[in-house]
């Protein structure tokens, strides 16, 4: 553990609670991607499928739990607790085109041939384009609410933090995962522009607004 494994750590909680806080005390998902929810939720099962087989430390264990609660609690919320209020005219993106690529790429490129392995390549793969939904969603409608706009911001951040927790652990330790530092950085590159507009519209008051 490092000072910047630490911090996107707590940036990628603080972005779950902020989703999670902005559904239930709006009693409204809109603006919300129910698609990019599902990737994630699928994310985090096929990565932490180790839980039953694999004990790091508490720290660790307690953190994949509330992923994947969190995932889990989101889905029943939009799906089902809150559905008349989900945007799904607009949340309209085709998530095969992410699953069957990514599916073939964990098949492919990974680091051993056994079930947990691929199953955690995929995880890899599909988080670097599990926000695209979303992305495509606020561009679609052609604005988002500042709490979306933190929740994002704050998930974008917590990647960010791991491509410097990625460096350190190579100067420190000599150690380095290719495929999860590609894939890292993918996912990093596809939140600029949102990042760009966060700094300058959402910071000084205005509300985020993309093109259509």
């Amino acid at each position: 553990m490092n000072i910047f494994r630490l911090a996107g750590d707590i940036s990628h909680l603080l972005a779950v609670i902020i989703l999670l806080l902005k559904i239930w005390t709006s009693r409204s998902c809109a603006g919300i991607s129910g698609k990019s929810q599902i990737l994630f939720a699928l994310t985090y099962t096929t990565r932490y499928l180790d839980l039953l087989t694999n004990f790091i430390s508490f720290y660790n264990s307690t953190m994949k739990v509330i992923f994947l609660l969190a995932s889990y609690g989101t889905v029943y919320l939009m799906y089902m607790r809150f559905r008349a209020t989900y945007d799904h005219n607009h949340d309209t993106f085709r998530i095969e085109f992410l699953l069957v690529p990514t599916v073939i790429l964990s098949l492919l490129i990974n680091h051993d041939y056994s079930p947990l392995e691929i199953l955690w390549t995929f995880s890899i793969y599909l988080e670097s384009v599990a926000i695209l939904p979303q992305l495509f969603m606020v561009s679609k409608t052609g604005e988002a609410e500042s709490i979306t706009s933190h929740y994002l911001f704050a998930l974008g951040s917590y990647r960010a933090l791991y491509i410097f927790n990625w460096i350190y652990r190579y100067y420190v330790e000599g150690f380095y995962d290719l495929i999860a530092i590609v894939a890292g950085v993918v996912q990093s590159v596809l939140y600029c522009d949102f990042f760009y507009l966060y700094i300058t519209k959402v910071l000084q008051g205005k509300k985020l607004q993309l093109p259509a």
